[in-house]
């Protein structure tokens, strides 16, 4: 599924849909109908089953009530719904910080979800995973694509890339773990002095306790994960639907249901299990990094 739809003067988002979802999962186990629940907050049928596929913004005391109402009695699970909402509301205001730069494109949709998640898979085949960029690198990258002339606007994307990474550090890190394939450390992205100081950062990170690093050598073969890149977003609520975000060439895809990200789940794990151990992955890219 694309990270937005349309449907008249309706827009329907990734972050809508997500925070949609999740009341409606609380309304099932909770034995509640569409009714009930907009007596709740004095609405109609209508709006609930908007707000239930991601339509539309939602109001906090609505999902405060909603909440009390479905018996969700976790202060941290309700707080995080509401800032879901918050930033639904900022996504389609267009005032994340993620939003200031038109080089954010749809990017954006996903910063907004790893803004308010716990834990991420990334797989990678190409690139070192953009939480993981040097500026350097990611500077590299914007001047290959050749998309952009003008400088200024490279800088941009560059600092979106460094402000992401924040998420890695302080009391509430987002738990990280990364599967690169090794032909992504051997690609010569800027230069030797670039991806010398690129290797020598994944080092520093791997030290992270919240960070996990793993390497998939070319001896590894084929395997299960060699469509595509993929990152599997996931969320601190009991029973959460992981989230599965892709780029390609021309477009940006999601999947949101249990059973797509069943699947890359699996194929996560599968791949991860034909990966380096951690101490072997840091000790490939040093030898990687040495060669340089």
């Amino acid at each position: 599924m694309n990270g937005s739809a349309q449907l008249g003067n309706r827009t329907s988002t990734v972050l809508g849909r997500r925070l949609g979802g999740e009341l409606l999962r609380l309304r099932d186990a909770a034995g509640k109908t569409q009714q009930q629940a907009a007596q709740v907050i004095s609405a109609t049928n209508s709006k609930i089953v908007k707000m239930e596929r991601g339509w539309v913004p939602m109001r906090d005391p609505d999902i405060r009530a909603l909440c009390e109402f479905y018996a969700l009695d976790d202060p941290k699970a309700t707080g995080r719904l509401l800032e879901l909402a918050k930033l639904d509301r900022e996504r389609r205001k267009a005032k994340g910080w993620w939003q200031h730069s038109p080089q954010a494109g749809a990017l954006s949709e996903y910063v907004a979800m790893e803004d308010v998640a716990t834990r991420v898979q990334a797989w990678q085949q190409s690139l070192i995973p953009g939480l993981l960029q040097t500026a350097r690198y990611t500077r590299s990258l914007g001047v290959s694509e050749g998309a952009w002339e003008d400088p200024d606007l490279i800088e941009r994307w560059v600092a979106i890339k460094q402000k992401r990474q924040e998420r890695l550090l302080g009391p509430n890190p987002l738990q990280l773990y990364a599967v690169i394939w090794e032909a992504a450390l051997r690609q010569l992205v800027g230069g030797p002095e670039t991806m010398r100081a690129q290797l020598g950062h994944l080092l520093d990170v791997a030290q992270l306790p919240n960070v996990s690093l793993q390497i998939l050598p070319f001896h590894a073969g084929g395997h299960p994960c060699m469509a595509g890149a993929f990152n599997i977003v996931s969320f601190a609520e009991a029973g959460a639907v992981d989230v599965v975000h892709m780029d390609s060439l021309g477009s940006t895809v999601w999947a949101e249901d249990q059973t797509e990200s069943a699947v890359y789940s699996a194929f996560f794990d599968r791949t991860a299990r034909l990966s380096l151990a951690q101490v072997d992955s840091v000790a490939l890219i040093d030898s990687i990094r040495k060669e340089l």
